[in-house]
C-alpha cells in the first residue's frame, strides 16, 4: 500500500475497523494525525484517542466509538484534499456537513480544527476530511 496519503491511509483504516465493529485501531502517528484525532474527539466521533510510545515513531491508537446498541458513529469518513488535488476553503465557504450534524476537518493557521471552530474563529484553510 502506498504511503503518499499517510491522512488517506489514516482514514481507511478507522473506516476498516469501525466497520467490523473494533474497539481501537492503531495508526502510526504524527502531529497531523493527532490533531485529526482530537476533532474527532471532540465532536464525540471517537472515545479517546492516545499515543503509545514505542521507540521510534509512535502509535496513535483510536478507541471507536458506537451507539448503545451498537449504531454506527462514524457513518462516513472520507479524504477531501488529497496530495494531487488539494481543497482550500476561505471562512465564508467554509462546507456545512449534513446541516452542522457532520464535521469538515480542515487545517488551518490555528491548528486542526473543525468546520464549525474555523468559523468560529474566523480562519479557514485546508479540508482534509469529512466525516458524518
Amino acid at each position: 500500500m502506498s504511503m503518499s496519503d499517510p491522512i488517506a491511509d489514516m482514514l481507511t483504516r478507522i473506516r476498516n475497523a469501525n466497520a467490523i465493529k473494533m474497539e481501537k485501531v492503531d495508526i502510526p502517528t504524527s502531529t497531523l494525525k493527532r490533531g485529526i484525532a482530537e476533532v474527532l474527539h471532540r465532536n464525540g466521533f471517537i472515545r479517546e484517542w492516545r499515543v503509545l510510545e514505542d521507540g521510534t515513531q509512535g502509535t496513535l491508537r483510536v478507541f471507536l466509538k458506537y451507539g448503545p446498541d451498537g449504531e454506527f458513529v462514524i457513518n462516513r469518513i472520507q479524504r477531501v484534499s488529497t496530495p494531487g488535488r488539494r481543497v482550500y476553503r476561505g471562512v465564508t465557504d467554509m462546507p456545512k456537513i449534513l446541516d452542522g450534524l457532520g464535521v469538515a476537518i480542515v487545517s488551518t493557521s490555528r491548528g486542526i480544527l473543525s468546520d464549525h471552530e474555523a468559523r468560529t474563529q474566523r480562519v479557514g484553510g485546508e479540508v482534509l476530511a469529512e466525516v458524518w
